[in-house]
């Protein structure tokens, strides 16, 4: 258990986290017929007077895959990108809702198949999307980044071209990214549930214990190497809510599966600075996030 020192300060950092403002997009587009299928688009700051075509960076919330937390918790998150030079794609898609609740009252995290459908039809959909909606971005430079759950659905949405054959979301070929980097990324769900993060929501996406099994190897990102595209990870030291043992176990089985997952592992910093922009950790990310980008 956290001592009363480390659950203030993480109680604090969310605080931080959560008190912007939400910033409306430039545009929205719909990628699917259900209400959470959209993307918000938000254009590079200061706006079309570059006559250069910015990066786009593609970007997915989390929130353990649940109804609670939708994408607009991350729109300071997306209009701090647009104002460091990015085009930004914030998208939306189905979580867990209150009537599946289980019986002790725990909302569930996220639904199968409805959450990876709505992921894969997103990013298959940005290209036309983002001509009509963003025509300042780029597509030849996507970054897809994405925080807690998102940073899974990140990872796992880089990873599609590996999925086991029967994958209803398999790809012939790898995505065309420049990278990704993930945010306190739930990245191995073996790890997770041992750590109990998010109150066993690794299990709970895929169904309860029986589904788990059966399910993780279309789901887990730690089983889905190598993946061939530039990956890092970016985690604070102090994080309660996604440890970075879970980081650190992806990193290491990329390195067995002969590939290099950078981890950049952020001294005094939790879980909510990644995408705070009031914290020292967001510029950070927005390095790493450059640095693949640019």
């Amino acid at each position: 258990m956290p001592d009363d020192a480390a659950a203030a300060r993480a109680a604090a950092e969310e605080e931080s986290a959560f008190s912007h403002a939400p910033v409306d997009p430039d545009a929205t587009a719909a990628y699917g017929d259900h209400p959470d299928q959209v993307i918000d688009f938000y254009a590079p700051r200061p706006g079309p007077g570059s006559a250069t075509p910015a990066p786009l960076v593609v970007v997915l919330h989390g929130g353990a895959w649940r109804a609670r937390y939708d994408r607009r918790h991350l729109t300071p998150f997306a209009d701090y990108l647009a104002r460091r030079g990015f085009a930004v794609a914030n998208v939306e898609y189905r979580r867990g809702g209150a009537g599946d609740a289980a019986a002790d009252g725990t909302p569930p995290a996220g639904r199968w198949p409805d959450t990876f459908d709505d992921v894969a039809a997103a990013l298959d959909a940005l290209p036309a999307l983002v001509r009509e909606a963003l025509p300042q971005a780029d597509p030849r430079r996507t970054v897809l980044t994405g925080h807690s759950a998102g940073g899974h659905l990140a990872l796992w949405a880089a990873a599609r071209h590996v999925l086991p054959a029967d994958a209803a979301w398999r790809t012939d070929g790898p995505a065309p990214l420049r990278g990704v980097v993930a945010l306190a990324p739930i990245a191995d769900f073996e790890v997770a549930e041992k750590l109990d993060v998010c109150g066993h929501a690794c299990a709970q996406l895929l169904g309860g214990q029986d589904g788990f099994a059966l399910r993780r190897p279309y789901a887990d990102p730690v089983l889905l190497l190598p993946t061939g595209i530039a990956t890092t990870l970016v985690q604070g030291r102090s994080d309660l809510v996604v440890p970075q043992q879970v980081a650190e176990s992806y990193a290491d089985a990329a390195a067995k599966a002969g590939e290099v997952a950078g981890l950049t592992l952020l001294a005094d910093v939790g879980h909510f600075p990644l995408i705070d922009p009031a914290a020292d950790a967001c510029a950070v990310v927005a390095e790493e996030i450059a640095q693949l980008a640019w």
